[in-house]
């Protein structure tokens, strides 16, 4: 075993076994680096990883590689999602010195933390060559290793964003020009953007809704709807246990690699609660209760927290969990069932995968009903008692603070949007585990795992979590929500606003041993923590009336405008956020009296696709004034429920009926 048997991750546990002697990130490795002045190697990936699997059969638990990395290296492994700061720098330096990134991540740094030479995977041979090479050239010509990390380094600093400090008027002339530019890469065939690999684009389907609900143009519908149905009808969803896999190797959403990341479903499930709450279309809403009520039953610690991951398979046996021959199928399902499934899903002894295995599918939207009948209902409940009997892919159990806020937030619509309590009691179970666990010493941290907490909270984490604690509070109406988000708020600004040019880093001042402070600005499999920022600084302004987030929300836009000029669809978050200092802002308070009337206002809200409002409720208005400048002055005039509907502030004369809310609305 090696120094990794202490850590508790699971990507780290799974090569504490290598005879390769890891150090994880840390003072420790850095300072013996330098004592004995070596190169140090380090390693990134992830425990759901595919390839990192790989390359460690390949070559970390081969002795032949172990040795010559022990004798003239400085090993570290790191886990990206317990380090996301640490791996987008060195992502950065291998973009820019290759013109490709991915994981594992193999990067070759001089003692003093700066990168000079890397990739990703390498098979056993190659690598033995390259660490040979580096090795001779350490030793016989350092200056030139110096020198080489000096520029890439010095590169890195220039790449960083310049802002300023400043605000701008901005138009909806910048959502045509991004509508433009997805028009240019929208898949017309068969959805999405872009070619094979296609990966869920959550974001850009956020931005097509608003650009719908402000336009009417029909096109920025239908290039969602496409996009929903395909992945909903392809093997890019487990159309027995529920949810997303990570993205489809196909133009047309058919094989996935089998990876399931908590993100992805919390994403995707927003994307079709919206597309529900536009269209009335019940697939959409049959897909995001799938995808949750999958979440809470496989994903969801019992002290309350979300898993991150669940990967595809051994290696060399990816997807092998959830594809089926024809013949396991036929000895599974009675005439009739097999008659009625293989007529919707088409299955066939050849297959359409590897060992003519074949992944479930449905040839188009419209057959999603035909679910319903009696016979496909027993047949997919047979099938998936049985797959619930195989081995299960391996479950990466770490909870991450940032991922957390995301599905925080979609169970919080989840509740809203489909009225079913359990999803409100997951996130609120949810919530209470952050605050419990990883809250310490007025910091959020980034990671629980086997009972630990650690490391200190990143950009991402501070964001995407006071996102999701406004969801819940609209939803349950516990301002302890809404005053802990605020709360994060301040601690964020104080940690990761660049004072100098705008923006937030991604890595908090209180950060050691990052050799640059990177700023995260377009979207990737997340969205961006800037843009998240801006929509939450905008929300908490119009819930509070400081005026303090409104400026700092337009700064950030500022900031984020080379981008959304030159880049729209790599900002889609960042729209959304525009959206709202573009367009007019509904300010809804409800002052309850009647229960009745109540529910029926929330719900009517709830079903409506409104991206632009804030919800605030209360009993009586003392109870929630101090956190909610919203609330302050109303009441429920002479013992009836009164709804409050305003803009910048400005409120409209109360109304008592949901007709005249909806008329307002």
């Amino acid at each position: 075993m090696n120094r990794l048997v202490k850590e508790k991750s699971p990507y780290l546990q799974q090569h504490k076994n290598n005879p390769v002697d890891w150090y994880p990130w840390g003072r420790e490795a850095f300072q013996i680096a330098r004592d004995q002045n070596k190169l140090i190697f380090l390693s990134i990936g992830y425990s759901t990883c595919y390839w990192c699997h790989v390359m460690e059969k390949d070559c970390f638990e081969k002795e032949s590689v172990a040795k010559v990395l022990n004798q003239d290296f400085i090993s570290i492994k790191v886990d990206r999602e317990e380090h996301p700061d640490v791996d987008e720098i060195y992502m950065d330096a291998i973009v820019g010195m290759t013109g490709r990134g991915g994981w594992p991540m193999t990067v070759f740094l001089t003692p003093d933390l700066r990168p000079f030479w890397g990739g990703t995977y390498f098979p056993e041979e190659q690598f033995l060559q390259i660490l040979s090479r580096l090795q001779d050239f350490w030793q016989q010509r350092p200056e030139e290793i110096t020198e080489a990390a000096k520029k890439i380094t010095e590169h890195l600093t220039e790449r960083e964003v310049k802002g300023s400090l400043t605000t701008e008027i901005f138009s909806n002339k910048l959502f045509e020009n991004a509508f433009q530019q997805l028009e240019l890469r929208f898949d017309a065939t068969y959805g999405g953007f872009g070619m094979a690999p296609k990966f869920p684009p959550s974001m850009s389907i956020y931005l097509l809704h608003r650009i719908y609900k402000n336009s009417k143009n029909e096109k920025a519908l239908q290039f969602s709807t496409t996009t929903l149905n395909a992945m909903a009808c392809g093997g890019l969803y487990d159309h027995l246990g529920g949810g997303f896999h990570r993205y489809s190797t196909d133009d047309y959403w058919l094989v996935p690699h089998f990876e399931k990341m908590l993100y992805d479903n919390a994403l995707l499930s927003v994307a079709y609660l919206e597309a529900y709450q536009i269209t009335n279309e019940k697939m959409y809403a049959d897909i995001a209760k799938n995808t949750l009520d999958y979440v809470i039953r496989e994903m969801q610690a019992p002290l309350g927290g979300y898993y991150s991951a669940q990967d595809a398979g051994e290696v060399h046996k990816e997807g092998e969990f959830y594809v089926w021959t024809e013949k396991e199928i036929t000895s599974l399902l009675s005439s009739e069932e097999l008659h009625s499934f293989s007529s919707l899903y088409p299955i066939s002894a050849a297959g359409n995968f590897e060992n003519s295995t074949n992944i479930f599918h449905l040839r188009e939207a419209a057959d999603w009903e035909k679910r319903n009948h009696p016979l496909i209902k027993s047949s997919l409940e047979k099938l998936l008692q049985t797959r619930c009997l195989r081995a299960a892919p391996h479950k990466d159990t770490k909870i991450l603070s940032s991922w957390n806020g995301l599905m925080l937030s979609a169970m919080a619509k989840g509740y809203q949007i489909l009225g079913d309590e359990k999803y409100l009691k997951s996130a609120i179970d949810c919530a209470n585990f952050l605050q419990k666990n990883l809250w310490k010493n007025n910091r959020l941290l980034r990671r629980y795992a086997d009972g630990e907490a650690r490391f200190l909270g990143t950009l991402s984490d501070y964001a995407y979590c006071i996102h999701g604690l406004i969801d819940l509070y609209e939803s349950s109406f516990d301002v302890q929500w809404i005053s802990w988000a605020i709360e994060l708020q301040k601690i964020q600004d104080e940690l990761f606003w660049d004072n100098n040019d705008a923006g937030y880093f991604t890595g908090s001042h209180e950060e050691e041993n990052l050799i640059v402070r990177k700023k995260d600005t377009t979207d990737n499999a997340i969205p961006s923590g800037n843009s998240v920022s801006a929509m939450n600084l905008l929300r908490l302004y119009h819930f509070t009336f400081d005026e303090q987030f409104e400026n700092r929300a337009k700064n950030l836009l500022n900031f984020l405008k080379p981008e959304l000029e030159k880049i729209p669809s790599g900002v889609c978050f960042a729209f959304c956020a525009l959206d709202w200092t573009v367009n007019s802002v509904k300010e809804i308070a409800i002052i309850g009296a009647s229960a009745d009337e109540n529910t029926s206002a929330m719900q009517y809200l709830y079903k409506q696709f409104l991206p632009r409002k804030v919800l605030a409720y209360t009993v009586t208005e003392k109870k929630a004034a101090s956190a909610l400048k919203l609330l302050e002055g109303k009441i429920a005039d002479a013992g009836r429920s009164t709804f409050y509907v305003c803009e910048n502030k400005t409120c409209a004369p109360p109304v008592y009926s949901l007709e005249h809310l909806e008329s307002l609305l």
